[in-house]
């Protein structure tokens, strides 16, 4: 009998209260008619079937262990009223559900699935449509957002929320998520040790990802397409942004990233396509840029000033109207063994870099950067004489900033 309370003890002791969870079924014709009901009458880590129908539900709160799972996808529908469904509680999983109609406010920022304090939640295979925000986070740990797909309506930022948002969270998971027609794609806040990877962030008002005050974060083979800005990476430390796609991101004041104060950072592997800027850089040092692709930009790089100890090393800057566009005369970063479709030199010595230096910075960069309108000369004689001017004797562009080793081929 002894070892058999032992065995009992131990098993309570690993699975607890998951031994005796049990399932509701919630529907229309069931017994419990409401998601509201079914959380009241369920015990600790039971599960909730919602089974296929329309619950016109809002003002939802999980203040208990939970797996809310829908069957083909139920609609929750909160008519507009404010937030739908708000955990408070740990080790909460919601699956499977269709959420539509948040309330939009102007002094609360109502979601259609707010997490408040909470640990070891799962959000994944949910469908948010006419939304606020989307998925909102705070001060939450160890959790993650997986395959969701957040579509909303947003036309003006002012009355629009962000798809996905983490304030003040850390070792959060998003991954494999869709998010479009939102005010930012996926924005952090205070948010460390965050993964976020695998996501599509497209079409939103302001930016595809835009965080702040985030340290220790990994941003892995996401594609942000066609936003208002880009990205926007600001006052953050010790960031890794790796095999990343950043294309189509077009305006007057668009970029792929922008990066302002950001320190000690890893940008390897990326790829920069047909934007105004593909990296506006501003106040950021020690970063390595590596293996990045840089095709068919405005400006592949614009250094705006302030940075220090950059080194661009292995990548590929290709048929973009300008390479580089810096703001100084000195330069305290190194360029060395990139592909540069421009260069015109040539290999003697057959050891795959060119025997000439690449000069990255051309004169008529320098001159439409302190007078955009003159960017109706690209293209025209007057700026290759000028462009050919500065390179047999450069005055304005800075001396040092050469490329010593440019490549012959382009890094595949």
């Amino acid at each position: 009998m002894g070892k058999i309370s032992v065995f009992v003890g131990l098993l309570w002791l690993f699975f607890g209260n998951h031994l005796w969870a049990g399932t509701i079924t919630v529907c229309n014709s069931c017994e419990v008619k409401t998601i509201r009901e079914g959380i009241a009458v369920a015990a600790d880590f039971d599960t909730l079937l919602i089974k296929k129908g329309t619950y016109k539900e809002y003002n939802i709160q999980v203040n208990k262990p939970l797996t809310i799972i829908g069957e083909n996808y139920p609609v929750v529908d909160g008519e507009d009223q404010g937030e739908i469904i708000t955990i408070v509680s740990n080790n909460v999983t919601i699956d499977g559900l269709f959420i539509i109609n948040v309330g939009t406010s102007y002094t609360a920022d109502y979601a259609a699935i707010r997490v408040v304090k909470s640990e070891d939640f799962l959000i994944q295979n949910v469908v948010l449509e006419k939304l606020f925000f989307g998925i909102y986070l705070e001060k939450c740990k160890n959790g993650k957002v997986y395959n969701n797909k957040i579509i909303g309506d947003a036309v003006d930022e002012y009355n629009s929320g962000n798809g996905i948002q983490l304030w003040y969270s850390q070792n959060i998971v998003v991954e494999r998520n869709i998010v479009q027609h939102v005010r930012d794609g996926i924005y952090l806040e205070f948010s460390d040790n965050i993964i976020i990877e695998n996501n599509i962030s497209s079409n939103n008002l302001r930016y595809g990802l835009h965080f702040m005050f985030s340290n220790d974060d990994i941003y892995k083979n996401n594609t942000f397409e066609n936003n208002g800005a880009g990205v926007a990476v600001m006052f953050s430390k010790r960031i890794k942004m790796l095999g990343n796609t950043f294309k189509k991101n077009w305006g007057t004041a668009s970029f792929g990233v922008l990066l302002k104060e950001i320190n000690d950072a890893e940008i390897t592997g990326n790829t920069f396509e047909e934007n105004t800027i593909g990296i506006s850089i501003e106040g950021s040092n020690r970063i390595n840029y590596s293996k990045n692709n840089f095709i068919k930009n405005g400006w592949a790089i614009k250094v705006r000033g302030a940075c220090y100890a950059n080194t661009f090393i292995h990548n590929n800057f290709m048929y973009n109207s300008f390479d580089l566009a810096y703001n100084s005369n000195l330069n305290d970063n190194i360029f060395e063994e990139n592909y540069w479709s421009n260069y015109t030199g040539y290999d003697l010595d057959r050891n795959g870099m060119g025997d000439v230096p690449y000069r990255p910075v051309k004169l008529f960069s320098y001159i439409v950067n302190r007078t955009p309108e003159t960017i109706i000369l690209l293209r025209s004689l007057f700026m290759d004489i000028i462009d050919f001017s500065e390179k047999v004797s450069p005055v304005f562009t800075p001396d040092a900033l050469v490329d010593a080793k440019p490549l012959m081929k382009k890094i595949k």
